[in-house]
């Protein structure tokens, strides 16, 4: 297999891997702790808004509904955990790809909480860091988490992937 293909496998891979590790630990959360998880759906819908200009959507649920924002919602949060692979691929130096570290898998995961902090949080009309939301801390406290299980998915993942690949 050639280096680029070598490339798109190992940031599909790890990159859905770490998603589906992520989602399952948040799946358990809600189901053992009756912890409530995002709705993809709103992402969904606040990106067809996007779309169309709209930046932020002020009351989500309220929101004109889009054409299959479930769908287009779970794409979307795959989609980027795709691409933080792949961020993650090339910020690596080669031999890492084969050994991950535990710490920078989980270092990195933490990092990306910034993404929702800065773009989907403010997005959904809960402020920048959720500071509209009605309990902030707590919805920082689970970012936090569910970015950390992330990274955490990131080095199984790799270890996954760097298996698979030999």
């Amino acid at each position: 297999m050639s280096e680029e293909w070598q490339a798109v496998v190992w940031c599909l891979g790890v990159g859905v891997s770490a998603t589906l590790f992520m989602d399952g630990v948040a799946w358990l959360r809600a189901h053992l702790l009756g912890l409530g998880g995002l709705d993809w759906a709103l992402v969904g819908r606040w990106l067809g808004h996007l779309v169309r200009g709209q930046l932020v959507l002020p009351s989500p649920q309220t929101a004109r509904p889009v054409p299959f924002e479930r769908a287009l919602g779970w794409s979307f949060h795959y989609a980027v955990g795709v691409g933080l692979a792949a961020l993650l691929w090339w910020l690596l130096p080669g031999e890492g790809l084969d050994q991950p570290a535990l710490l920078l898998s989980v270092g990195f995961g933490l990092a990306t909480v910034l993404l929702p902090m800065l773009t989907l949080q403010p997005g959904l009309g809960m402020g920048l860091a959720a500071r509209k939301a009605p309990q902030p801390w707590l919805a920082r406290r689970r970012s936090l988490q569910t970015h950390f299980t992330f990274g955490v998915g990131l080095y199984f993942g790799a270890e996954l992937v760097a298996q698979l690949l030999g």
